[in-house]
Protein backbone atom coordinates (compact mmCIF):
# COMPACT_ATOMS: atom_id res chain seq x y z
CA UNK A 1 0.00 0.00 0.00
CA UNK A 2 0.93 3.39 -0.70
CA UNK A 3 2.42 5.93 2.28
CA UNK A 4 -0.53 7.87 1.71
CA UNK A 5 -3.06 5.50 1.67
CA UNK A 6 -1.60 4.48 5.36
CA UNK A 7 -1.51 8.28 6.12
CA UNK A 8 -5.34 8.14 5.06
CA UNK A 9 -5.95 5.49 7.35
CA UNK A 10 -4.37 6.80 10.27
CA UNK A 11 -6.38 9.88 9.97
CA UNK A 12 -9.58 8.16 9.79
CA UNK A 13 -8.09 6.46 12.99
CA UNK A 14 -7.09 9.50 14.93
CA UNK A 15 -10.70 11.48 14.02
CA UNK A 16 -12.47 8.37 15.50
CA UNK A 17 -10.38 8.58 18.17
CA UNK A 18 -10.93 11.93 19.16
CA UNK A 19 -14.90 11.39 18.59
CA UNK A 20 -14.88 8.28 20.92
CA UNK A 21 -13.45 10.92 23.75
CA UNK A 22 -16.00 13.05 22.71
CA UNK A 23 -19.48 10.37 22.58
CA UNK A 24 -18.47 8.55 25.86
CA UNK A 25 -19.45 12.09 27.24
CA UNK A 26 -22.98 12.01 25.61
CA UNK A 27 -26.15 11.40 27.83
CA UNK A 28 -28.73 8.21 26.42
CA UNK A 29 -31.35 11.04 25.55
CA UNK A 30 -28.88 12.49 22.97
CA UNK A 31 -27.94 9.33 21.67
CA UNK A 32 -31.56 7.57 21.06
CA UNK A 33 -32.46 11.15 19.04
CA UNK A 34 -30.16 10.51 16.71
CA UNK A 35 -31.09 6.79 16.38
CA UNK A 36 -34.96 7.69 15.85
CA UNK A 37 -34.34 10.25 13.07
CA UNK A 38 -31.70 7.76 11.90
CA UNK A 39 -34.77 5.27 11.82
CA UNK A 40 -37.26 7.87 10.14
CA UNK A 41 -34.95 8.04 7.54
CA UNK A 42 -34.66 4.71 6.60
CA UNK A 43 -38.40 4.15 6.52
CA UNK A 44 -38.62 7.13 4.42
CA UNK A 45 -36.41 5.61 1.70
CA UNK A 46 -38.27 2.34 2.05
CA UNK A 47 -41.49 4.56 1.22
CA UNK A 48 -39.96 5.87 -2.03
CA UNK A 49 -39.67 2.50 -3.58
CA UNK A 50 -37.65 2.99 -7.01
CA UNK A 51 -36.96 6.82 -6.05
CA UNK A 52 -34.61 5.94 -2.65
CA UNK A 53 -31.19 6.82 -3.30
CA UNK A 54 -30.30 3.69 -1.00
CA UNK A 55 -32.10 1.01 -2.88
CA UNK A 56 -30.83 2.95 -6.38
CA UNK A 57 -27.67 2.44 -4.95
CA UNK A 58 -28.12 -1.45 -3.84
CA UNK A 59 -29.66 -2.17 -7.22
CA UNK A 60 -26.14 -1.13 -8.62
CA UNK A 61 -24.33 -3.06 -6.16
CA UNK A 62 -26.62 -6.07 -7.02
CA UNK A 63 -26.38 -6.02 -10.75
CA UNK A 64 -22.31 -5.21 -10.90
CA UNK A 65 -22.63 -8.82 -8.10
CA UNK A 66 -24.18 -10.82 -10.87
CA UNK A 67 -22.13 -10.07 -13.46
CA UNK A 68 -19.50 -11.08 -11.50
CA UNK A 69 -20.83 -14.35 -10.82
CA UNK A 70 -21.38 -14.08 -6.67
CA UNK A 71 -23.13 -16.79 -5.47
CA UNK A 72 -27.17 -16.80 -4.71
CA UNK A 73 -26.26 -16.97 -0.95
CA UNK A 74 -24.02 -13.58 -1.04
CA UNK A 75 -26.31 -12.06 -3.14
CA UNK A 76 -28.96 -12.81 -0.81
CA UNK A 77 -26.93 -11.20 1.60
CA UNK A 78 -26.20 -8.06 -0.49
CA UNK A 79 -29.85 -7.28 -0.96
CA UNK A 80 -31.88 -4.49 -0.12
CA UNK A 81 -35.66 -3.90 -0.32
CA UNK A 82 -38.61 -2.35 0.92
CA UNK A 83 -38.89 -4.49 3.66
CA UNK A 84 -35.70 -5.62 4.92
CA UNK A 85 -35.06 -1.14 5.10
CA UNK A 86 -38.21 -1.17 7.49
CA UNK A 87 -36.85 -4.39 9.21
CA UNK A 88 -33.35 -2.66 10.06
CA UNK A 89 -35.40 0.76 10.80
CA UNK A 90 -37.54 -1.37 13.49
CA UNK A 91 -33.73 -2.97 14.65
CA UNK A 92 -32.27 0.91 15.14
CA UNK A 93 -35.78 1.55 17.18
CA UNK A 94 -34.90 -1.39 19.08
CA UNK A 95 -31.93 -0.28 20.02
CA UNK A 96 -32.91 3.14 20.93
CA UNK A 97 -35.13 1.71 23.26
CA UNK A 98 -32.91 -0.15 25.07
CA UNK A 99 -31.05 1.20 28.50
CA UNK A 100 -27.99 2.69 27.77
CA UNK A 101 -24.88 0.38 29.60
CA UNK A 102 -22.93 3.78 29.79
CA UNK A 103 -22.43 4.62 33.62
CA UNK A 104 -23.82 1.68 34.78
CA UNK A 105 -22.78 0.73 38.06
CA UNK A 106 -21.90 -3.12 38.60
CA UNK A 107 -21.06 -3.04 42.11
CA UNK A 108 -20.21 -1.31 45.02
CA UNK A 109 -18.56 -2.09 48.57
CA UNK A 110 -17.49 -0.44 51.56
CA UNK A 111 -14.24 -2.08 52.35
CA UNK A 112 -12.85 -1.86 56.18
CA UNK A 113 -10.45 1.57 55.78
CA UNK A 114 -13.74 2.97 54.53
CA UNK A 115 -13.05 3.14 51.04
CA UNK A 116 -15.67 2.92 48.62
CA UNK A 117 -14.83 0.61 45.74
CA UNK A 118 -17.27 -0.69 42.40
CA UNK A 119 -17.07 -1.07 38.62
CA UNK A 120 -18.45 1.20 36.17
CA UNK A 121 -19.22 0.21 32.55
CA UNK A 122 -17.18 2.29 29.83
CA UNK A 123 -17.06 2.43 25.76
CA UNK A 124 -14.45 0.29 24.68
CA UNK A 125 -13.52 3.63 22.14
CA UNK A 126 -13.07 3.04 18.36
CA UNK A 127 -14.31 -0.19 16.96
CA UNK A 128 -13.34 -1.51 13.50
CA UNK A 129 -15.83 -3.35 11.69
CA UNK A 130 -14.95 -5.28 8.48
CA UNK A 131 -17.19 -7.27 6.46
CA UNK A 132 -18.54 -8.40 3.23
CA UNK A 133 -21.79 -8.44 1.44
CA UNK A 134 -24.15 -7.42 4.28
CA UNK A 135 -24.85 -3.41 3.76
CA UNK A 136 -27.49 -4.19 7.02
CA UNK A 137 -24.10 -4.58 9.44
CA UNK A 138 -23.17 -0.49 8.23
CA UNK A 139 -26.54 0.72 10.08
CA UNK A 140 -26.34 -2.06 13.32
CA UNK A 141 -23.00 -1.51 13.75
CA UNK A 142 -23.15 2.29 13.77
CA UNK A 143 -25.93 2.24 15.73
CA UNK A 144 -24.64 -0.01 18.26
CA UNK A 145 -21.57 1.82 18.38
CA UNK A 146 -23.02 5.11 18.85
CA UNK A 147 -25.40 3.85 21.52
CA UNK A 148 -22.65 2.32 23.72
CA UNK A 149 -20.56 5.47 23.03
CA UNK A 150 -17.81 3.59 20.73
CA UNK A 151 -16.82 5.25 17.50
CA UNK A 152 -17.52 2.93 14.60
CA UNK A 153 -14.83 2.47 11.11
CA UNK A 154 -16.67 0.63 8.87
CA UNK A 155 -15.16 -1.42 6.04
CA UNK A 156 -17.36 -3.10 3.82
CA UNK A 157 -16.68 -5.07 0.91
CA UNK A 158 -16.73 -3.50 -2.35
CA UNK A 159 -19.02 -5.62 -3.33
CA UNK A 160 -21.37 -3.43 -1.57
CA UNK A 161 -19.31 0.01 -1.71
CA UNK A 162 -22.96 1.94 -3.15
CA UNK A 163 -24.97 0.38 -0.49
CA UNK A 164 -22.85 1.29 2.45
CA UNK A 165 -21.76 4.42 1.07
CA UNK A 166 -25.98 5.79 0.78
CA UNK A 167 -26.34 4.09 4.52
CA UNK A 168 -23.78 5.48 5.83
CA UNK A 169 -24.73 8.79 4.56
CA UNK A 170 -27.76 8.49 6.62
CA UNK A 171 -26.12 7.54 9.46
CA UNK A 172 -23.98 10.45 9.83
CA UNK A 173 -26.57 13.19 8.74
CA UNK A 174 -28.59 11.63 11.48
CA UNK A 175 -26.04 11.99 14.20
CA UNK A 176 -24.84 15.59 12.80
CA UNK A 177 -28.38 16.58 13.20
CA UNK A 178 -28.80 15.90 16.60
CA UNK A 179 -24.74 17.73 17.31
CA UNK A 180 -22.68 14.42 17.93
CA UNK A 181 -19.81 13.87 16.52
CA UNK A 182 -19.83 13.05 12.63
CA UNK A 183 -16.65 11.11 13.12
CA UNK A 184 -18.17 8.67 15.82
CA UNK A 185 -19.30 6.65 12.11
CA UNK A 186 -16.44 6.83 9.40
CA UNK A 187 -16.45 4.70 6.38
CA UNK A 188 -13.27 3.05 5.00
CA UNK A 189 -12.70 2.84 1.83
CA UNK A 190 -13.02 -0.82 0.53
CA UNK A 191 -9.32 -1.84 -0.83
CA UNK A 192 -6.83 -4.55 -0.65
CA UNK A 193 -5.52 -6.71 2.07
CA UNK A 194 -2.50 -4.35 2.54
CA UNK A 195 -5.05 -1.50 2.98
CA UNK A 196 -6.60 -3.78 5.78
CA UNK A 197 -3.76 -5.02 7.20
CA UNK A 198 -2.89 -0.92 7.93
CA UNK A 199 -6.21 -0.48 10.05
CA UNK A 200 -6.01 -3.64 11.86
CA UNK A 201 -2.44 -2.40 13.04
CA UNK A 202 -3.67 0.51 14.37
CA UNK A 203 -2.67 -0.30 17.73
CA UNK A 204 -3.29 2.70 20.71
CA UNK A 205 -5.96 4.12 18.14
CA UNK A 206 -8.67 1.11 17.52
CA UNK A 207 -9.80 -0.76 20.51
CA UNK A 208 -11.32 -4.27 18.66
CA UNK A 209 -11.91 -5.03 15.35
CA UNK A 210 -14.87 -7.19 14.59
CA UNK A 211 -14.51 -9.44 11.18
CA UNK A 212 -17.78 -10.43 9.65
CA UNK A 213 -17.67 -12.73 6.38
CA UNK A 214 -16.09 -15.74 5.14
CA UNK A 215 -13.78 -18.24 6.83
CA UNK A 216 -10.56 -16.74 4.81
CA UNK A 217 -11.35 -12.62 5.52
CA UNK A 218 -11.82 -14.08 9.80
CA UNK A 219 -8.42 -15.99 9.26
CA UNK A 220 -6.75 -13.21 7.68
CA UNK A 221 -7.79 -10.42 10.11
CA UNK A 222 -6.49 -12.68 13.62
CA UNK A 223 -3.62 -13.51 12.19
CA UNK A 224 -2.34 -10.14 11.16
CA UNK A 225 -4.35 -7.88 13.52
CA UNK A 226 -2.10 -5.90 15.84
CA UNK A 227 -6.11 -5.36 18.12
CA UNK A 228 -7.88 -7.85 19.96
CA UNK A 229 -10.52 -9.24 17.44
CA UNK A 230 -13.63 -11.56 17.85
CA UNK A 231 -13.52 -14.35 16.18
CA UNK A 232 -16.06 -16.12 14.28
CA UNK A 233 -15.10 -18.51 11.56
CA UNK A 234 -18.04 -20.29 10.19
CA UNK A 235 -21.25 -21.39 11.68
CA UNK A 236 -21.42 -25.13 11.32
CA UNK A 237 -24.88 -26.00 13.07
CA UNK A 238 -25.84 -29.17 14.31
CA UNK A 239 -29.48 -30.67 14.90
CA UNK A 240 -29.62 -33.83 16.71
CA UNK A 241 -33.36 -35.47 17.19
CA UNK A 242 -33.11 -38.11 19.92
CA UNK A 243 -35.00 -41.13 20.30
CA UNK A 244 -38.44 -40.66 20.89
CA UNK A 245 -38.69 -37.33 19.59
CA UNK A 246 -41.83 -35.20 17.98
CA UNK A 247 -40.99 -36.19 14.57
CA UNK A 248 -43.31 -33.29 13.04
CA UNK A 249 -41.55 -31.17 14.93
CA UNK A 250 -38.36 -32.53 14.04
CA UNK A 251 -39.19 -32.23 10.08
CA UNK A 252 -40.26 -28.46 10.80
CA UNK A 253 -37.08 -27.46 12.49
CA UNK A 254 -35.14 -28.85 9.39
CA UNK A 255 -37.46 -26.75 7.40
CA UNK A 256 -36.92 -23.90 9.23
CA UNK A 257 -33.36 -24.12 9.56
CA UNK A 258 -32.03 -24.91 6.48
CA UNK A 259 -34.23 -23.70 4.18
CA UNK A 260 -35.81 -20.60 4.99
CA UNK A 261 -32.46 -18.51 4.66
CA UNK A 262 -29.65 -21.21 3.91
CA UNK A 263 -26.85 -18.73 3.31
CA UNK A 264 -26.37 -16.94 6.80
CA UNK A 265 -24.38 -18.11 9.73
CA UNK A 266 -27.17 -19.50 11.48
CA UNK A 267 -28.60 -22.33 8.46
CA UNK A 268 -28.67 -25.40 9.74
CA UNK A 269 -25.51 -27.77 8.34
CA UNK A 270 -25.74 -31.35 9.66
CA UNK A 271 -28.77 -33.29 11.04
CA UNK A 272 -27.64 -36.02 13.70
CA UNK A 273 -30.54 -39.01 13.84
CA UNK A 274 -30.52 -41.52 16.36
CA UNK A 275 -31.03 -44.75 15.19
CA UNK A 276 -35.02 -45.94 16.89
CA UNK A 277 -36.13 -42.76 14.44
CA UNK A 278 -34.38 -42.54 11.33
CA UNK A 279 -36.64 -44.61 9.56
CA UNK A 280 -39.86 -42.97 10.17
CA UNK A 281 -38.25 -39.52 10.25
CA UNK A 282 -35.36 -39.34 7.24
CA UNK A 283 -38.33 -40.25 4.46
CA UNK A 284 -39.86 -36.67 6.16
CA UNK A 285 -36.90 -35.21 5.47
CA UNK A 286 -36.58 -36.89 2.31
CA UNK A 287 -39.51 -34.85 0.87
CA UNK A 288 -37.78 -31.45 1.32
CA UNK A 289 -35.97 -32.43 -1.52
CA UNK A 290 -39.03 -31.20 -3.44
CA UNK A 291 -38.45 -27.73 -2.11
CA UNK A 292 -34.64 -27.99 -3.32
CA UNK A 293 -33.13 -29.89 -0.44
CA UNK A 294 -30.10 -31.76 -1.42
CA UNK A 295 -29.17 -34.70 1.24
CA UNK A 296 -25.94 -35.96 1.81
CA UNK A 297 -25.66 -38.41 4.18
CA UNK A 298 -23.89 -41.61 5.40
CA UNK A 299 -25.26 -45.56 4.40
CA UNK A 300 -28.01 -45.48 6.76
CA UNK A 301 -29.26 -42.23 5.64
CA UNK A 302 -29.50 -43.68 2.16
CA UNK A 303 -31.38 -46.18 3.66
CA UNK A 304 -34.73 -44.64 3.95
CA UNK A 305 -33.60 -41.08 2.40
CA UNK A 306 -33.73 -42.20 -1.39
CA UNK A 307 -32.75 -38.62 -3.04
CA UNK A 308 -30.07 -38.72 -1.10
CA UNK A 309 -26.14 -39.13 -2.59
CA UNK A 310 -23.26 -40.62 -0.63
CA UNK A 311 -21.54 -38.21 1.73
CA UNK A 312 -17.68 -37.31 2.06
CA UNK A 313 -15.60 -37.11 4.69
CA UNK A 314 -15.32 -33.14 3.82
CA UNK A 315 -19.02 -33.25 4.12
CA UNK A 316 -19.24 -33.25 7.59
CA UNK A 317 -18.30 -30.36 9.72
CA UNK A 318 -19.11 -28.10 6.30
CA UNK A 319 -20.56 -24.62 6.12
CA UNK A 320 -22.43 -25.24 2.85
CA UNK A 321 -24.33 -22.04 3.08
CA UNK A 322 -26.88 -23.36 0.60
CA UNK A 323 -30.24 -26.13 0.35
CA UNK A 324 -27.71 -28.76 1.31
CA UNK A 325 -27.81 -30.53 4.33
CA UNK A 326 -25.27 -33.66 6.09
CA UNK A 327 -26.85 -36.09 7.64
CA UNK A 328 -25.73 -38.76 9.34
CA UNK A 329 -27.98 -41.58 12.04
CA UNK A 330 -25.76 -42.05 15.52
CA UNK A 331 -26.36 -45.19 17.82
CA UNK A 332 -27.14 -42.79 20.99
CA UNK A 333 -27.05 -39.56 22.68
CA UNK A 334 -23.29 -39.83 23.33
CA UNK A 335 -22.23 -40.41 19.73
CA UNK A 336 -24.34 -37.49 18.47
CA UNK A 337 -22.09 -35.19 21.15
CA UNK A 338 -19.19 -36.53 20.47
CA UNK A 339 -19.78 -35.56 16.58
CA UNK A 340 -20.73 -32.25 17.61
CA UNK A 341 -17.88 -31.95 19.42
CA UNK A 342 -15.83 -33.11 16.69
CA UNK A 343 -17.42 -30.99 13.86
CA UNK A 344 -19.08 -27.84 15.23
CA UNK A 345 -17.78 -24.90 15.46
CA UNK A 346 -18.75 -23.29 18.50
CA UNK A 347 -22.10 -21.54 16.63
CA UNK A 348 -25.38 -23.18 17.27
CA UNK A 349 -26.58 -26.49 18.33
CA UNK A 350 -30.24 -27.66 18.69
CA UNK A 351 -31.49 -30.98 20.45
CA UNK A 352 -34.94 -32.20 19.47
CA UNK A 353 -35.98 -34.33 22.14
CA UNK A 354 -38.91 -35.35 24.76
CA UNK A 355 -36.37 -35.89 27.61
CA UNK A 356 -36.17 -33.11 30.25
CA UNK A 357 -32.41 -35.08 31.64
CA UNK A 358 -30.82 -35.17 28.15
CA UNK A 359 -32.29 -32.30 27.56
CA UNK A 360 -30.61 -30.49 30.65
CA UNK A 361 -27.95 -32.52 30.17
CA UNK A 362 -27.23 -31.00 26.21
CA UNK A 363 -27.14 -27.32 27.12
CA UNK A 364 -24.99 -28.02 30.01
CA UNK A 365 -22.07 -29.97 27.96
CA UNK A 366 -22.68 -28.59 24.23
CA UNK A 367 -20.04 -25.93 24.03
CA UNK A 368 -21.39 -23.59 21.74
CA UNK A 369 -22.52 -19.81 21.96
CA UNK A 370 -25.97 -20.88 21.69
CA UNK A 371 -27.68 -24.01 22.35
CA UNK A 372 -31.42 -24.52 22.23
CA UNK A 373 -33.95 -27.46 22.89
CA UNK A 374 -37.08 -27.83 20.53
CA UNK A 375 -36.33 -24.97 18.68
CA UNK A 376 -34.17 -23.68 15.18
CA UNK A 377 -31.43 -22.74 14.85
CA UNK A 378 -31.77 -19.37 13.08
CA UNK A 379 -33.03 -18.26 16.71
CA UNK A 380 -29.35 -17.18 17.50
CA UNK A 381 -29.54 -13.79 15.92
CA UNK A 382 -29.56 -10.93 18.36
CA UNK A 383 -32.67 -9.63 17.65
CA UNK A 384 -34.33 -12.78 18.44
CA UNK A 385 -32.41 -13.38 21.41
CA UNK A 386 -33.62 -9.68 22.44
CA UNK A 387 -30.38 -7.63 22.36
CA UNK A 388 -31.94 -5.58 19.30
CA UNK A 389 -29.52 -5.18 16.25
CA UNK A 390 -26.19 -7.54 17.28
CA UNK A 391 -22.71 -6.60 15.95
CA UNK A 392 -21.55 -9.76 15.34
CA UNK A 393 -21.95 -13.66 16.53
CA UNK A 394 -18.71 -14.25 18.71
CA UNK A 395 -17.61 -17.67 18.29
CA UNK A 396 -14.69 -17.57 20.56
CA UNK A 397 -15.17 -16.93 24.12
CA UNK A 398 -13.31 -13.67 25.27
CA UNK A 399 -14.75 -11.22 25.68
CA UNK A 400 -17.85 -12.33 24.40
CA UNK A 401 -19.68 -15.14 23.76
CA UNK A 402 -22.51 -15.04 21.13
CA UNK A 403 -24.42 -12.23 19.56
CA UNK A 404 -22.99 -9.14 20.79
CA UNK A 405 -25.50 -6.11 21.67
CA UNK A 406 -24.67 -3.25 23.24
CA UNK A 407 -23.52 -4.64 26.94
CA UNK A 408 -20.55 -6.57 25.42
CA UNK A 409 -19.34 -3.14 23.66
CA UNK A 410 -18.58 -1.85 26.61
CA UNK A 411 -15.76 -3.05 29.15
CA UNK A 412 -15.60 -2.13 33.44
CA UNK A 413 -13.59 0.01 34.95
CA UNK A 414 -12.73 -0.04 38.79
CA UNK A 415 -14.08 3.45 40.61
CA UNK A 416 -13.29 4.04 44.24
CA UNK A 417 -14.62 6.69 46.38
CA UNK A 418 -12.53 7.69 49.53
CA UNK A 419 -12.15 10.29 52.29
CA UNK A 420 -8.33 10.66 52.28
CA UNK A 421 -7.46 7.16 52.90
CA UNK A 422 -3.88 6.02 52.51
CA UNK A 423 -1.95 2.89 51.87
Amino acid sequence: MTTEGAATIRALCERARAASRALSAVGRADKDRALRHLAEKLREQASLGSRSTVLAANAEDLENAKQAGLPSAMLDRLTLNESRLRAIADAVLEVAAQDDPVGEVVSMQRRPNGLSVGQIRIPLGVIAMIYEARPNVTVDAAVLCVKSGNAALLRGGKEAARSNEALSDLVRDSIRAVGLPTDAVQMVPPGDRDAMKVLIGMSGLVDLVIPRGGEGLIRFVAEHARVPVIQHYKGVCHLYVDEGADLEMAVKLVENGKLQRPGVCNALECLLVHRDVASALLPKVDALSQRGLEIRGDAETLRFAKSARAATAEDYGCEFLATILAVRVVDSFEQALDHIAQYGSNHTEVICTNSYERAERFLRVVDASCVLVNASTRFNDGGELGLGAEIGISTSKLHAYGPMGLTHLTTLKWIARGNGQTR
